[in-house]
């Protein structure tokens, strides 16, 4: 594994036979790292958007699931 810093970016290079699946997962926490990085949300704040993003897919898969 080679990790450079130039001026505006991070470049990692990792050999071919590093599993997808791992790249993925860690291209996922990256996304979300810099996605929430200038966050002013509390944790109570973030919990109660998921709650809320929760009830409303619960309500609108309820009857496709339970039938």
């Amino acid at each position: 594994m080679q990790i450079e810093r130039t001026s505006d970016e991070i470049i990692i290079r990792l050999p071919s036979y590093v599993k997808l699946e791992a790249i993925e997962n860690l291209l996922d926490y990256l996304a979300y790292s810099e996605a929430t990085s200038r966050s002013q949300a509390t944790q109570e704040e973030i919990d109660a958007l998921a709650k809320e993003v929760k009830k409303g897919w619960w309500e609108q898969n309820r009857n496709r699931l339970v039938g």
